[in-house]
Parts: C-alpha cells; sequence; structure tokens
C-alpha cells in the first residue's frame, strides 16, 4: 500500500572516538561548526550507510555495478529494462496493475507475448512512433521506481531513452549535528597508508563523544509519485538504524544508533510539527565522554504532541530505542508504540 501519510522522524545516534563525518576540505578532520564546536552531519553521509546497507541485502540501487562493474545510468536502465521484459509473469502482473499500459502495448506491438523479444526487435524501426515513444516513457519510468529502492525512497533525476523525470523524494533527511559542544582528540593518530611499493603517512582525526540526531520527514504526496509503499518506510526505518552499525570502517567504529520516533499523521493532515530537534533540552557540564555524562529532556516535545492530539492531527508515534544502551539520560521520552529496528530485514523477491 501507498504510503497515505505524513510523518516527522527523529533519529539519534552516539559516537565514541570516532569520525561520522569526514570534511575533504579540512584534511578530512570531523565535520564541525567551529563557532559553537557541534559536529555536523549531511543527509548524504545518513543516505550513503543506507544505500550500501540495503545493497547487501539484495536490493538494487540506482547507478550502482553490475558484475561488479561500475555502468552509467543507461546501461542500468537496459538491464532493469531487459529484466522485466524477460520475465512473463511480472510483465503480466504490471499490465494487471497499469491497464492503461496494456493497452499502450496493444497499440504498439499486437498481441505478441514474448515481451523481450519484440521490444528488442522493434524499438529502433519505433524510436520517432508516438505511440511507442508514450509506451517507453511510463513503462521505463514505472519499472524503474519498482526496481530501485533509493527511487522510491529518495528519489533522483534521471533521463535515458528520451524519458526525463525528476522525482523528489518522499523521504527529506536535514543534516544532523549535535546536541551539545564536542572535543575533538587533541593528538592525532598517525596512519600508515599502504600503496604497491611504499607507505606514506597521515593523520586521523577523531572527537571524543557526540551526541548526534538528524530530523526528517515522508511526505505522503511525493510517496505517490515515487511508488513509495509501507513496505518501504519499515525498511527504511530498520536501515536507518541497521546501517549505522553495518558501516564499521576505522573512522566510524564507535557509532551506535541510541532512538528512533517517528510522528504519524492523520490522513487528512498535510502539514508537520517542524524539526523535532527545537522541542528538546539537554543539560550536560564540562568534559563530555559518554551520553552518562549528559541529560536529554523531552518534555516540550511532549507538550507539543498533546497539543498535537487535541487538535486531531496526531494519528500515533512509533519508537524504538537501544536495547542496551543506558536509558537514564534520556528523560520524559513520548510514550509511542514500540518497533523492533532491529529485526533483520529479509527481502522478498519479486
Amino acid at each position: 500500500m501507498i504510503v497515505k501519510n505524513n510523518s516527522d522522524f527523529l533519529f539519534g545516534f552516539q559516537s565514541i572516538l570516532s569520525n561520522p563525518n569526514g570534511d575533504p576540505d579540512q584534511e578530512n578532520k570531523p565535520r564541525m561548526d567551529y563557532e559553537t564546536s557541534t559536529i555536523l552531519v549531511s543527509d548524504g553521509r545518513r543516505k550513503r550507510d543506507i544505500r550500501d546497507f540495503l545493497k547487501n541485502k539484495g536490493y538494487q540501487i540506482f547507478v550502482d555495478t553490475l558484475s561488479d562493474q561500475k555502468v552509467p545510468m543507461d546501461k542500468m536502465f537496459e538491464y532493469i529494462r531487459d529484466n522485466w521484459l524477460d520475465d512473463e509473469e511480472r510483465m503480466n502482473s504490471l499490465f494487471e496493475d497499469n491497464p492503461k499500459l496494456k493497452e499502450q502495448w496493444k497499440d504498439v506491438f499486437g498481441e505478441e507475448k514474448d515481451f523481450l523479444k519484440t521490444y528488442l526487435d522493434k524499438k529502433d524501426k519505433l524510436k520517432k512512433n508516438r505511440d511507442f515513444v508514450r509506451f517507453n516513457n511510463i513503462f521505463l519510468t514505472e519499472i524503474i521506481k519498482r526496481s530501485l529502492i533509493d527511487i522510491r525512497l529518495f528519489g533522483s533525476a534521471m533521463a535515458v531513452e528520451g524519458v526525463s523525470r525528476t522525482y523528489t523524494g518522499p523521504v527529506q533527511m536535514s543534516w544532523g549535528y549535535s546536541l551539545h559542544p564536542v572535543e575533538l582528540v587533541k593528538s592525532s593518530t598517525i596512519t600508515s597508508i599502504m600503496n604497491d611499493d611504499n607507505s606514506t603517512f597521515g593523520k586521523k582525526y577523531k572527537l571524543y563523544y557526540a551526541l548526534i540526531s538528524h530530523y526528517g520527514t515522508i511526505n505522503k504526496y511525493n510517496a505517490q509519485r515515487t511508488g513509495m509503499t509501507e513496505e518501504d518506510r519499515v525498511l527504511f526505518r530498520k536501515s536507518l538504524v541497521q546501517s549505522i552499525m553495518a558501516n564499521q570502517t576505522d573512522s566510524k567504529q564507535g557509532q551506535e544508533p541510541l532512538f528512533y520516533l517517528e510522528i504519524l499523521y492523520k490522513e487528512d493532515f498535510d502539514g508537520y510539527l517542524g524539526d523535532l530537534r527545537r522541542f528538546i533540552d539537554i543539560s550536560y557540564g564540562e568534559n563530555i565522554r559518554s551520553i552518562e555524562d549528559l541529560t536529554v529532556d523531552f518534555s516540550r516535545l511532549n507538550t507539543a504532541l498533546d497539543e498535537m492530539k487535541k487538535k486531531g492531527y496526531l494519528d500515533k508515534v512509533i519508537g524504538w530505542e537501544h536495547p542496551f544502551a543506558s536509558k537514564k539520560q534520556l528523560i520524559n521520552m513520548p510514550q509511542y508504540e514500540e518497533v523492533d529496528l532491529w529485526a533483520p530485514i529479509i527481502k522478498v523477491e519479486g
């Protein structure tokens, strides 16, 4: 079922002796706002983790690799197209969902059922045929959305074989930032970089501790355009939490998801509360080295949610907290319907 309601989400994770998002303009030092001494993490960092994780789980990713070889966009599209056309069951299912597309196939190709052979034999001769162009446009767009999970979640611009589309992703995520000032490790570790016949030396920059939070939204109207389903929403939640654990490189070792909250609104409500981080109060002392040195208070968020409930805008709140992390520092957390975001992702073929 296509997503039919808007939602806000808040994701928090901790970073211990790691580099959450290196800045290439600053010798790959942790990306920071130096005036406030807060860590910054781009939305692209989170999305890259999610894409890599979903690829490892067997999902196709936009402009990825085929047989371990990087391929251009048009080759990826051809690969997807031919796989669909070579699968009669999938094509029939597609036509059942899109009767108009089935009629367009008949207008162009007649009653032919050998979809792949028929298409490849005739496509070059029909390039200027209006009916073929119309069919091709809709067909390629539809199968790309159905095939590529990151298109359904994050959108993209794509242009191939006369098809030009720009989709704004239903899932939009802000840059993350630490909820408190951070301190970089004063002594940069020296690392050896091995080349073919020699080695060079460089520096590794890390911070002591940061509690970092991203805010984001899921938009029902963009979901209708990309085909994002409720199953995709569940997949996004799990991959957001699990991907940060899967990315265990030297610089990312020490990152751990702490909590996820999502505010789901009624189907007829078109708005959002906005950046949920502005409803959070945090207190801390000096020399922050762990979450035990912080207190994160969600009281004002509870007040805002109560007002949304009174107005009839709120459907429900869902949430997850790390089952083994200290929760004494996360106080007055909103009541939520618990979801298990550690549950394994099992890809369903088809």
